[in-house]
């Protein structure tokens, strides 16, 4: 791999302008797609084969409105009484006439001809049916439903606006990425010491993020795209388009200093940096699409929309970088911020001192970050999944107001209905069936009211809507839905009628049990992918085994923190938690997928270089600080340049991508700042030379990759002194082993 990338790298320095030219098109023509093709994306979080998706589906023909999207105009007067006077009354009759009258708008009864009026007279909700699936509901249909309200409003009453419809999630708000984009400079100026230098893989890694955006948003015209999907990709392509361009950079600055002309230096540095990108981006890749075994569709979009932003992060390091090296030449040490110092063998870095202190200690830092990380991983035992609602949106917002109402005036449940569907056509008295299965449920435990059942043309099917007595996140309100499935066969013998249960609140019950199901699955198959690939790169049984410990120890305390914070409420003061319940169901299954690929980033960019200290035959504890010399900085800086992009996002107030960047921000703290720099040390320094054993056997049938370039440096050296590309340095460059 190495000689490929060498070659390549080389080509890209020498026809710079013909590859800069190339990766602009590609832009603009990707950007002119996404102008002409863009669409909407969705906010449905749907899993085909779920109980809840099913009966939908099949009674979609038969009660054509509860496929359709909902929405809660909820009129809420300054004291109790208020809601009922004469002229509150006349003011929200007027704004449902007009509400009504809203293209789009299906049906949206008066809440006083149906008793949706709270026991204090104070809160009435008018329930809006759209015509259309919720995908399909536009932003000028909710801003038309909010303007029909001005009656109300005129008449002093406050007027929310809830339900599916206002439920936006996952959206990129402004200043997010610009905070971590800002973080990331401050980082790579203090590591490379000079603008120019910082400012190249900031200004590649926007090129890359720019054509993933725009290449999605072009899909979204023709595929059903979810809306976490392009900011997950936002995400992660910008981290590690960041930190893959920081890596052959840096591999770069320092063949420079070691007396390589920019192209030569460029060249290797591709070829053994590069190979390591390379490497590391695949391992992101194949747990990103890995996402397919959950068996979940929108999780799957989400894997792929990230797994193509890597792969385009990937190619713009391995070739945009290259050509912009090329651009600049010696130019990248202009405008320096400090004097940075070249390479010498006698200068101790603050890496090399951390290194030697964890190898003549390694039992104790292992035990010690064994048990940190153990203790931090604790509350994960007590991980509940769930998806956001009205309740977990921001404090303020439309609406969190209209839940908050609903839930004070009517009671929680009023936020989490249930609809049970009675399938009568096997019962002999279908009416009588319907009643029955009604009169049953009216005395479970859980139920608070039933709401008047919806009864089909043939009189054979019916809904029953039911209302909890807990919330929809609430673990008694899915004790209710599992109990009431529970029962289907002793209401089956007794009235005739088989029963489902269906809504938005069950839907996303079965959602979150499904993501909790796929998750020991998914996590097999992730261990295996890595155990695979690390003994392919590093041709080692210990090794692998090594890293994934480590790489489950992360997950466990990441999974911990967030549990903590998010579900628990810690930090809530610190960290705007919008509500503090169970943590969004695809958080942990995301997780491991995104966190797999960045470990596995530290694991091969550190370890390489301790292999290629022990290729050159230093002793098993000096080829572990060697690597850790070498590697330190630069993981360093990657790991804080990660942790601001994903950190940014949890200063926002979106529900989902808020826990999802507070995630992967501590999985790649811990992981990078304690496996990687300390327990990964202290276990190489204890397997010694054993580190490296790998069966006789296996040795002839597994390819070598060739990461440190070894068979590279030794073509080199074979080469004639005329060889274009090497110059006078051709002697020095010989003696560069270090690459």
């Amino acid at each position: 791999m190495a000689t490929y990338l060498y070659r390549l790298g080389r080509f890209c320095f020498r026809r710079r302008r013909a590859v800069l030219a190339v990766w602009i098109a590609v832009l603009i023509a990707i950007g002119g797609a996404a102008g002409a093709f863009a669409g909407k994306t969705s906010d449905e979080f749907t899993v085909p084969g779920t109980e809840a998706q099913s009966t939908l589906d099949r009674i979609k023909d038969t009660f054509p409105a509860q496929g359709h999207g909902s929405a809660q105009v909820v009129f809420a007067a300054p004291a109790p009484g208020g809601a009922t006077a004469p002229g509150a009354a006349e003011a929200v009759g007027r704004a449902v006439a007009r509400i009504a009258q809203v293209p789009g708008v299906a049906a949206v009864p008066d809440p006083y001809a149906t008793g949706a009026v709270s026991p204090d007279q104070r809160v009435a909700i008018a329930l809006v049916s759209f015509d259309r699936k919720l995908a399909d509901v536009t932003d000028q249909q909710r801003d038309a439903v909010r303007a029909a309200a001005e009656p109300a409003r005129a008449a002093g009453l406050d007027v929310a606006f809830g339900g599916d419809a206002y439920n936006k999630l996952a959206q990129i708000e402004g200043g997010s990425e610009s905070i971590g984009l800002v973080v990331a400079g401050v980082v790579l100026v203090i590591t490379l010491g000079t603008l120019v230098a910082a400012g190249l893989p900031l200004l590649t890694a926007l090129v890359g993020v720019g054509v993933a955006m725009a290449g999605l948003l072009a899909l979204t015209g023709s595929f059903r795209i979810i809306t976490t999907a392009p900011v997950l990709a936002l995400m992660v392509g910008l981290a590690v388009g960041i930190d893959y361009a920081l890596f052959i950079l840096f591999r770069h600055r320092r063949h420079l200093d070691e007396g390589l002309e920019p192209e030569e230096a460029a060249a290797r540095a591709t070829a053994t940096a590069g190979s390591a990108v390379v490497f590391a981006g695949l391992t992101v890749v194949v747990a990103l699409a890995g996402l397919a075994v959950a068996g979940v569709p929108f999780l799957t979009v989400m894997g792929l929309a990230a797994s193509a932003a890597v792969v385009v992060a990937v190619l713009v390091a391995i070739t945009l970088l290259p050509a912009v090296l090329g651009l600049v030449g010696r130019a990248i040490d202009r405008l320096p911020v400090w004097k940075r110092a070249l390479r010498t063998g006698g200068r101790v870095t603050v890496g090399e001192r951390w290194a030697r202190f964890v190898v003549r200690r390694p039992l104790p830092v292992l035990l010690v970050g064994l048990a940190g990380l153990g203790v931090m991983a604790v509350p994960a035992a007590s991980l509940d999944l769930g998806l956001p609602g009205g309740g977990s949106q921001a404090v303020g917002t439309d609406a969190r107001k209209a839940y908050d109402l609903v839930s004070g005036s009517f009671g929680p449940g009023f936020n989490a209905p249930l609809v049970v569907v009675v399938d009568a056509h096997g019962a002999s008295r279908p009416e009588q069936a319907v009643q029955g299965v009604a009169a049953e449920l009216q005395t479970l435990k859980g139920v608070r009211t039933l709401l008047p059942p919806q009864v089909a043309e043939d009189g054979r099917t019916a809904l029953v809507p039911v209302i909890p007595r807990t919330g929809p996140d609430h673990g008694d309100t899915k004790a209710l839905v599992n109990e009431i499935r529970d029962r289907r066969g002793e209401l089956k013998a007794a009235t005739g009628a088989d029963i489902a249960v269906t809504g938005t609140t069950a839907a996303n019950i079965d959602v979150s049990t499904k993501l909790g199901q796929a998750l020991p699955p998914f996590v097999a198959v992730i261990v295996g992918i890595a155990l695979v690939l690390l003994a392919l790169a590093f041709r080692s049984v210990l090794v692998p085994l090594k890293a994934v410990l480590g790489f489950l120890l992360s997950i466990g305390a990441s999974l911990g923190a967030v549990v903590a914070v998010y579900q628990w409420g810690w930090l809530d003061g610190l960290i705007d938690v919008p509500k503090v319940g169970p943590v969004v169901s695809f958080v942990p299954i995301l997780l491991i997928g995104v966190l797999f690929g960045l470990a596995m980033d530290y694991e091969l960019f550190l370890v390489s270089g301790m292999k290629e200290q022990h290729v050159h035959g230093k002793a098993p504890r000096e080829a572990v600080v060697g690597g850790v010399k070498g590697g330190a900085r630069v993981v360093t800086a990657a790991a804080l340049i990660m942790v601001s992009v994903f950190g940014a996002f949890v200063f926002g107030h979106d529900p989902i991508v808020q826990p999802i960047g507070f995630a992967l921000a501590v999985g790649v703290l811990v992981d990078a700042f304690v496996v990687r720099m300390a327990l990964v040390p202290a276990a190489m320094a204890l397997f010694g030379r054993a580190a490296w054993w790998f069966p006789k056997p296996l040795e002839k049938v597994v390819p070598k990759v060739d990461m440190e370039g070894e068979q590279l440096i030794a073509r080199l050296a074979e080469q004639p002194a005329e060889e274009p590309g090497q110059g006078p340095e051709k002697t020095r460059a010989k003696e560069s082993a270090g690459v």
